[in-house]
């Protein structure tokens, strides 16, 4: 596995529309943003370090450079449109293109926050869990078998639950290789999985 640090060169704020107000929290070292429009907040949490897959790094950054160039191109001119329709306080059409505008600055701001953030890891082998892999593990006490992928929320795909490596589980799989057994606490109490198979 070969991890490659990478640096987003766009920044969060820089990205901001005027009317999404970028709110900090330096308490719980959370953020988020609020559309000041429409009311709309957004809950990032905190900046952890992501582990994508190139291929995800990819279409992350394909679609952040679609939505802040042809999306926002498109929702101004949705929102102009409406706009001359005439009295803004019961425009229907005007009110859905500003909710609509502010939910894509929040996947904007998420999308800039996970590329300036991550880590992109080249899977070579499947001898161990890393990111971008398949696990299939077994609980203790069971017989059926599950498969989860390993890595980002943002790497979900084949309809597959995904296992962040930051998780308690996820921690406890992280280097492990076929037939380990590991141990790990939900906070309800330790549970033991064993890994059937790995598949890159």
């Amino acid at each position: 596995m070969m991890a490659v640090r990478f640096a987003f060169t766009t920044s969060i704020v820089g990205n901001l529309e005027p009317h999404v107000k970028l709110i900090n929290h330096p308490r719980s070292e959370t953020y988020g943003a609020v559309h000041t429009s429409t009311g709309i907040r957004y809950a990032l949490g905190v900046a952890e370090l992501q582990h994508l897959s190139p291929e995800a790094h990819a279409r992350l950054a394909a679609e952040f450079k679609d939505l802040t160039t042809r999306g926002r191109i498109d929702i101004a001119d949705k929102i102009e449109e409406a706009r001359l329709l005439g009295d803004l306080s019961e425009n229907g059409d005007y009110h859905a293109a500003k909710e609509e505008q502010g939910k894509m600055e929040g996947r904007i701001l998420h999308l800039s926050s996970v590329l300036e953030n991550c880590e992109i890891v080249e899977q070579t082998s499947n001898d161990s869990v890393a990111p971008g892999v398949i696990v299939e593990i077994r609980f203790e006490g069971e017989e059926v078998t599950e498969k989860y992928l390993f890595g980002s929320i943002e790497e979900r795909r084949d309809q597959l639950e995904v296992i962040s490596p930051g998780s308690p589980m996820g921690r406890a799989l992280e280097g492990g290789t076929v037939g380990d057994v590991v141990e790990y606490d939900p906070g309800a109490g330790p549970l033991s999985v064993e890994i059937i198979s790995i598949e890159a």
